[in-house]
């Protein structure tokens, strides 16, 4: 039966699916859903999936609940919250196969969301459990993304929502966001790890927590993997490329990957490569050293503002995928990363600067000599081109003179 259990693997608490608990008990760790194994045989499940595109059932225009088997589905075809969101496509590569020293490189295109970011299908399962529990106020730390999907879907469900920012840090494009869909906006001095922390010192008992260590948000942000795999016609890519900052979304593509493999939807995974930027780069100091623990960067600071984050909470989640799919963890420099988005965009695409990680860390492989010029990549673009028009505006500028 689903249920909540503790992520390290060596602890072996549970609860029940819907405690509102956002750590472990016992050992203090962050709470994953165990899914049931699905009722059919895979073959079964992906047409059942394929078909629902066909479908204007309300569940089946979501890019995240039509994936329902392998989500913790207990709230009826009426109980959900949704803004159609995921059915994001896949955009071949095609000026950037130079910059990227490939001959087969797709991006997938999150920031195609409602809301302009990936948060969208994590904030679809948040906020359905939170309405599921009877929440009636909805809350989270943000960088902008995360504070522009809670901010929305709270509004579609009837709850109210309160973000905390790190003050004079967040695009203005996203604040906008969060104001316009009705959210209390609580600007912190410092960075996003303050923000974080003041929230989780709050203690308001009326205050549903959804930052991506509620684990109902991994569950909605894992259904990008089956989308792009359906959509790849569950041909395998070898490398799958993303940008690390709080690290949920790689945890919940690792997730995904994981209980595909377990359930026979797949026999091999693609190998999840994290990029971070480097004066936000915990994750690869800790990669590069071989160190056991996670040093926290006391003052992050880069150009990519959705990744600029410190001290990931979801680390050893993330870390489990990237082992699991024998992947990799680097970082790349602003300025590897603002030529990477200038590619982008000159290929008609476009993202905000966070995105563009995923492009420079591929050069960076590639030119090193450690992914295969033949290799099949997809890389995750996180967030719209529209996201941080102050960041393309000044960079054009500086680039201009």
């Amino acid at each position: 039966m689903m249920h909540l259990r503790c992520s390290v693997s060596d602890c072996g608490t549970t609860l029940d699916l819907h405690d509102r608990a956002l750590a472990c008990p016992k050992c203090g760790d962050l709470l994953e859903v165990v899914i049931d194994p699905p009722p059919s045989n895979p073959a079964d499940i992906r047409r059942r999936w394929l078909g629902r595109r066909l479908s204007n059932e309300l569940r089946d225009t979501s890019g995240v609940w039509r994936f329902r088997e392998l989500l913790p589905d207990v709230y009826g075809p009426h109980g959900i919250v949704t803004l159609t969101e995921g059915n994001t496509p896949i955009v071949r590569g095609q000026k950037t196969l130079s910059l990227a020293g490939l001959k087969d490189l797709s991006f997938k295109h999150l920031g195609w969301n409602p809301t302009g970011s990936f948060k969208d299908l994590g904030m679809t399962a948040g906020i359905t459990e939170a309405k599921y529990v009877g929440a009636k106020a909805v809350a989270c730390a943000s960088t902008g993304n995360t504070a522009a999907a809670l901010a929305a879907y709270a509004a579609r469900a009837g709850m109210a929502g309160r973000v905390y920012l790190p003050a004079g840090q967040a695009s203005a494009n996203k604040l906008a966001q969060a104001l316009d869909y009705g959210a209390e906006t609580i600007q912190i001095n410092g960075n996003f790890d303050d923000a974080l922390n003041t929230l989780l010192a709050s203690n308001d008992p009326d205050l549903y927590f959804l930052n991506s260590i509620n684990p109902f948000r991994i569950e909605g942000q894992k259904t990008a993997m089956i989308e792009m795999l359906e959509q790849l016609n569950w041909q395998i890519p070898d490398y799958l490329v993303v940008p690390g900052g709080n690290l949920g979304n790689s945890s919940a593509f690792g997730k995904a990957f994981i209980e595909l493999k377990k359930f026979g939807f797949i026999e091999k995974t693609p190998r999840i490569v994290i990029v971070q930027a480097a004066g936000a780069n915990p994750l690869a100091q800790m990669w590069e050293s071989g160190a056991s623990e996670l040093h926290a960067v006391a003052e992050p600071e880069t150009v990519a503002t959705a990744i600029r984050i410190g001290n990931p909470r979801s680390w050893k989640k993330s870390l489990q995928g990237v082992r699991f799919t024998n992947g990799y963890v680097l970082d790349v420099t602003d300025e590897e990363i603002g030529e990477a988005k200038d590619w982008i965009g000159r290929d008609g695409i476009g993202c905000e600067p966070a995105s563009a990680t995923t492009l420079a860390g591929i050069r960076k492989l590639t030119q090193a000599g450690k992914m295969e010029a033949d290799a099949k990549v997809v890389a995750i673009l996180t967030g719209h081109v529209l996201k941080d028009t102050d960041y393309i505006i000044k960079h054009h500028k500086e680039h201009a003179s």
